[in-house]
């Protein structure tokens, strides 16, 4: 059977690469490396989903609605919108705990809270700034797009007016993320140039 045909076989084959990959280029096991890389995925994954919710399903819901002649957005609240918004807030809670996991084992995760004390330390500033921007997006994901989004998509009964003051919350909040994840982006890359 092709693990290529399914999505779990897709990532359990991808793991099994890298697994192998990285037994090939380092010499033990690297708990910062396995940190960084889990939360690079975790936030791949999350950071891409928001994206294609504010670039690509949100304009084409739109469209799909004043298309009185077209088929609607039905299979997409249906069908895509429960799944993709299962992946995206798990990988926010993933995202966020692997990134608390790699501060915490390289002993920043206090300097990044505060900042570089501060503002004292560089790298703790950048990437500080990125964890609080990260930390207040994955927040939005589960406070306020979340519990709106089960209103919109029927998970949980509400009214018409309630459904759209959900459709409102929910696109704020999300639109928020949307525009804090490019500089939060930008503090996870800089960050780097900033270590000592």
């Amino acid at each position: 059977m092709n693990p290529l045909n399914s999505v779990k076989g897709s990532i359990t084959t991808g793991v099994i690469l890298a697994i192998i990959v990285a037994v090939g280029i380092q010499r033990g096991f690297a708990e910062l490396g396995l940190a960084i890389w889990l939360h690079i995925l975790a936030g791949v994954m999350w950071i891409g989903l928001l994206w294609y919710f504010n670039v690509v399903q949100t304009p084409a819901m739109t469209v799909a609605a004043a298309d009185k002649g077209g088929p609607g957005g039905a299979g997409i609240s249906k069908y895509v919108a429960p799944r993709a918004l299962f992946w995206f807030r798990w990988a926010a809670v993933a995202t966020w705990i692997t990134g608390v996991w790699y501060l915490s084992r390289s002993g920043n995760l206090g300097n990044a809270a505060t900042l570089g004390h501060g503002f004292q330390d560089r790298y703790g500033l950048v990437i500080g700034i990125g964890a609080w921007l990260g930390t207040i997006m994955a927040l939005n994901v589960w406070v306020f797009i979340w519990p709106n989004q089960k209103k919109i998509l029927g998970i949980v009964s509400a009214t018409d007016e309630e459904k759209a003051k959900a459709r409102k919350i929910a696109a704020m909040a999300s639109r928020t993320n949307f525009v804090l994840s490019i500089p939060m982006l930008m503090c996870m890359v800089a960050a780097a140039k900033a270590l000592p």
